[in-house]
């Protein structure tokens, strides 16, 4: 026998054994037939229970990927959109911020305007409104800039005021500019008059007041003023118009060995954080001492 024969596979004569349609024929009958019982009996029903309790754990670990991927998206996709509304957030806050501002800013002019209305009623017709533009950076000085000056007839020697009271008194006059020199700087002075007593006294500024003060100097022990009296202009320096508000009396302190009371006053003006003033003309050209020494 040659020796290739041997491993040989039989000739196709003598395979045994259904045809592949046949087998296809039978195992599509069977199946047909088990799903028609299983339709009807529900044979198959715990098969199908244990099975898919087999293979739950299998299933799960096998969505495990998927729904981590499914989570980190949703994570990213929430991070984005939360920092997106973040920065909305911000951005409409520093709106309102502004918005805001803007509000309290027209309502501190509208306070101011009215009132300055409602005190220019009591002042002579020659006054004219400012604004404030700036404090002087002098830390040893008490002065302010507006925005009127010799263009618009601003005069050295004008008393300034706010809708409270007397602030100061113009010092310097420039082109389009004038400087203001208020009653708590320490080269100021006001002539007042106690409009419950009558009596007549000169206020000086107070040198280093952190608060703003006044004093009324070299008054007799046996003074009259009392905590809470009002002190207002007593136009003898031909300066002031008589009877605007200036002060009020805080404290009344007898000065040991020298025979006189120190009274200490709150300016009724509102020396800081001013955005208007009224700049009232003198009553004539003269100037008063305490302008005199500020210039």
């Amino acid at each position: 026998m040659p020796l290739g024969t041997v491993d040989r596979a039989p000739p196709p004569f003598f395979k045994q054994g259904p045809s592949a349609f046949s087998k296809l024929v039978v195992l599509s009958a069977l199946a047909l037939l088990l799903m028609v019982v299983d339709a009807r009996r529900q044979w198959t029903a715990p098969l199908r229970a244990a099975t898919a309790s087999v293979l739950y754990p299998v299933q799960w670990l096998a969505l495990q990927p998927v729904r981590l991927a499914q989570w980190a998206g949703h994570y990213v996709g929430s991070l984005a959109d939360a920092q997106q509304a973040a920065a909305e957030a911000r951005t409409e806050l520093v709106r309102q911020a502004q918005r805001a501002s803007i509000v309290e800013h027209l309502a501190q002019e509208n306070r101011e305007l009215r009132t300055l209305l409602g005190m220019r009623e009591r002042l002579p017709p020659n006054a004219r409104g400012a604004e404030i533009l700036y404090e002087s950076p002098d830390p040893y000085s008490r002065k302010v800039v507006i925005d009127q000056g010799q263009a618009q007839g601003v005069q050295p020697g004008s008393p300034v005021m706010d809708g409270y009271g007397v602030m100061g008194q113009v010092t310097r006059v420039y082109p389009a500019t004038a400087e203001v020199t208020l009653l708590i700087d320490n080269q100021q002075a006001i002539p007042v008059i106690n409009t419950r007593t009558g009596q007549r006294s000169l206020a000086f500024g107070v040198q280093g007041a952190r608060e703003g003060r006044l004093e009324l100097r070299f008054e007799s022990v046996n003074t009259e003023a009392e905590p809470g009296d009002i002190l207002t202009t007593s136009g003898v320096d031909g300066i002031y118009p008589p009877g605007l508000p200036v002060a009020r009396v805080l404290k009344v302190a007898v000065v040991d060995g020298s025979g006189f009371s120190r009274i200490e006053c709150e300016p009724l003006a509102r020396m800081h954080n001013t955005l208007h003033v009224l700049v009232v003309d003198p009553l004539s050209d003269g100037r008063r001492p305490g302008a005199e020494a500020a210039r």
